[in-house]
């Protein structure tokens, strides 16, 4: 929303001030996840985003080049904010089950919040070399931090050795993008949302130590 100032001509008022280049840009973005929960990416035009962001065709142009770099802006804003709910629920985390299971659930409700954009993303993936590259770097960030963790476990004696921990947390990591997406989507079959966290920790726990329990 275009926010108000005071006009510097004395007693003439207020006005509306002129949108900046970031009003702009997230007046779009907040077009394109609105219409994203209307209808799918192939039916939304830049002339639809730019008339829903107040501005004109041309000027989209200025900002992205084209539907699908709007879709990755998006994307990388909310990749930023599930790295920042997830650094934040693993410190406030008490013992390695709750740790994981706080791991679990910033990934949950990432899909599950913005159900729309994942499944846009989804779409693009199979054409986008961009798209292929950003969500690449979010599996290899969980994967390095997932393997890194399995790796702690193991060395204070908490986890038994088994195979290498880049391993696990490879196929740890993709069941997680898999069955969240499918489950949240609908499309299924997929898992019930209040089982969802219960099966994936149950997986975790038990390809990491053995066991549903995690050592304190």
């Amino acid at each position: 929303m275009v926010s108000i100032e005071e006009d510097p001509g004395a007693g003439r008022g207020r006005r509306a001030r002129r949108p900046s280049g970031d009003d702009r840009e997230r007046a779009l973005l907040a077009t394109a996840e609105r219409l994203l929960e209307e209808r799918p990416l192939a039916d939304i035009s830049v002339d639809d985003l730019a008339r829903g962001a107040g501005i004109s065709r041309s000027t989209f142009y200025f900002y992205f080049a084209s539907k699908e770099a709007v879709v990755l802006a998006l994307l990388d804003r909310v990749v930023a904010e599930a790295r920042a709910a997830r650094t934040a629920a693993l410190a406030g985390a008490a013992g390695a089950r709750a740790a994981w299971r706080a791991a679990l659930v910033t990934v949950r409700d990432t899909f599950r919040d913005h159900r729309a954009l994942t499944a846009a993303a989804t779409e693009l993936l199979a054409a986008s070399p961009e798209v292929q590259s950003v969500w690449s770097g979010v599996m290899e960030d969980f994967v390095v931090e997932t393997a890194a963790a399995i790796e702690a476990e193991r060395a204070r004696g908490a986890a038994p050795p088994g195979p290498p921990a880049r391993d696990l947390a490879v196929a740890l990591n993709w069941m997680n993008e898999r069955v969240i997406q499918v489950s949240v989507s609908g499309r299924g079959p997929g898992l019930a949302e209040d089982a969802l966290l219960d099966v994936l920790l149950t997986v975790w726990l038990r390809t990491i130590y053995g066991s549903d329990d995690a050592p304190a």
